[in-house]
């Protein structure tokens, strides 16, 4: 069940507008999505956390955002993660919950290491890290897409089909449970605005390794409580690098979504909001959010 008639909202942003949609009411709990995609990859978790907490889905100008940035903003991986904490910044959120999947855990991660201010915990499903930013699979259209005069509209223009959609070379790899009208709409943007096309080539060029491994150098510093919840089908993600970001994490724990791919939010949203639920409300009965003027050190969770 989509939360299509999710309230929303038009941020003004110095980099340019970004729609949010919320529901619920509780603690807070901001949804970060990756390349090609939207808020609506998590709009069935949010169906299931909003009835105790609000659930904050922003569209980042990740090649899917309907309104394309100025023509200046920064859209480097520094410069997004700039952006997610600017929203933050822009709806006075404390003590956030940070769920993140593919790209939008590499942004993610640059976040809770550059600025943490906000962040009370941190949940990553299957996503970029260390030198898998992006995964080798994606860098040939991520090469075409940011240096090749024409790509991005020609590549996106052969993407009208439902089966070229739910292919090896759309979405197919990335689901186990397809849903045509999200890929649709996710590429539309894309596809017809030439002002949205110079965003996601901007990200493209912006994407490197270095951005991910310089964020595992600071993420044991990072020590608020993480959830770790990978998908046992993944193709794209390595395990190995989540049992990495476990152990380099100091309030980690790891757990395994059955029957899901990297859209774990779409595979299996009903467990992943159970797991999110139970790790969010766990989190605040054993660490309460320290006062800002406390010099406090909360108690560690157990992993």
């Amino acid at each position: 069940m989509y939360l299509s008639d999710m309230p929303e909202t038009t941020l003004q942003l110095p980099q340019g507008q970004v729609r949010v949609r919320e529901s619920g009411e509780g603690p807070p709990i901001v949804f970060i999505h990756g390349l090609l995609v939207d808020g609506r990859l998590w709009d069935d978790v949010a169906a299931e956390l909003s009835t105790s907490h609000r659930c904050i889905l922003p569209d980042l100008p990740l090649g899917s955002h309907r309104t394309a940035m100025r023509p200046d903003a920064d859209l480097t991986p520094y410069g997004l993660a700039r952006l997610i904490a600017d929203v933050l910044d822009e709806l006075d959120l404390h003590d956030v919950t940070l769920v993140a999947n593919d790209t939008g855990g590499a942004l993610s991660q640059l976040v809770v290491t550059r600025h943490p201010e906000r962040i009370g915990r941190l949940v990553l499903t299957p996503c970029d890290a260390f030198d898998n930013f992006l995964p080798p699979m994606l860098r040939p259209m991520q090469y075409a897409g940011g240096y090749v005069p024409g790509a991005l509209a020609l590549i996106s223009q052969t993407m009208r089909s439902d089966a070229l959609l739910r292919g090896p070379l759309g979405f197919g790899p990335l689901v186990m449970r397809h849903r045509p009208e999200l890929y649709r709409a996710w590429v539309e943007p894309v596809r017809t605005d030439s002002g949205v096309r110079r965003d996601l080539k901007k990200v493209f060029r912006g994407i490197r390794p270095r951005y991910t491994l310089e964020a595992a150098e600071k993420l044991p510093a990072f020590d608020k409580p993480v959830l770790i919840a990978w998908a046992d089908g993944e193709k794209l993600f390595p395990r190995a690098h989540a049992e990495r970001l476990a152990q380099l994490l100091p309030d980690a724990r790891l757990e395994t979504v059955a029957d899901s791919r990297t859209f774990v939010p779409l595979d299996q949203p009903g467990s992943l909001a159970g797991l999110v639920a139970g790790f969010v409300d766990g989190a605040r009965s054993t660490n309460p959010p320290t006062p800002a003027n406390s010099s406090s050190t909360p108690p560690a969770v157990s992993k």
